[in-house]
């Protein structure tokens, strides 16, 4: 918090792994969830762009909602279009549906994660990304579901076509990264894109639904 304050950030990136574990044997999860809390994004892995992907979401949804940080990772066993998405526990405590509780992550010997599943409900999941110059902003809805419980911070999603999801995934130029948000914001961000002169890039074929949607029919 003190060096967001000193260079003025509203957003940070932090090497959570693996040099806090050499320096001083902690993760620094708990604390990440804290900041997040605040309305400041803190994001895992030094990753800058999902950095600006958490300020876009949280100013699409007026700051009133907090924003989750976290990883594409596995399927759903059950459900044909689900998905889990998780991180070692960085979330902020408001999206949680029950009583965090600070423990070890899964790669790591060390403490200060967090293991809460999110709550369900209406989900807008979003990634900022760029090569060579062109920048695009992945984005579409989910729903929460019920699935296996988990260790970190974790939300099951379900989506209208992972498939189709997954290809914007692998050939990118996304990487595993995502932000969601409880809130369908996908409609702002559209919109956001053209002012601000990236690719909207929606990963179901709801395009003119948003548009009709910003004309007020």
């Amino acid at each position: 918090m003190h060096l967001v304050k000193k260079y003025g950030c509203k957003a940070a990136a932090i090497q959570c792994w693996n040099q806090l574990q050499s320096e001083i044997g902690i993760m620094p999860c708990a604390a990440n969830a804290l900041m997040n809390e605040e309305g400041i994004p803190v994001v895992c892995e030094t990753d800058i762009h999902g950095a600006v992907t958490a300020l876009l979401v949280e100013a699409a949804g007026m700051g009133e909602k907090r924003s989750f940080f976290a990883d594409w990772t596995i399927r759903h066993p059950d459900i044909l279009n689900g998905e889990l998405l998780q991180h070692c526990g960085p979330w902020p405590i408001s999206v949680a549906k029950e009583t965090p509780k600070i423990t070890y992550p899964l790669a790591f010997d060390h403490p200060g994660s967090i293991t809460a599943e999110a709550k369900h409900g209406e989900v807008t999941l979003a990634r900022f990304d760029g090569d060579n110059g062109e920048y695009s902003l992945l984005l579409g809805n989910a729903k929460g579901v019920e699935g296996p419980k988990g260790m970190g911070t974790y939300l099951w999603v379900e989506v209208e076509n992972i498939k189709r999801l997954e290809a914007k995934i692998v050939e990118g130029p996304y990487i595993h990264h995502c932000v969601g948000i409880h809130e369908n914001v996908v409609p702002v961000l559209y919109e956001a894109c053209k002012y601000l002169g990236i690719k909207a890039d929606l990963y179901d074929p709801i395009e003119e639904e948003v548009k009709a949607y910003l004309r007020g029919e």
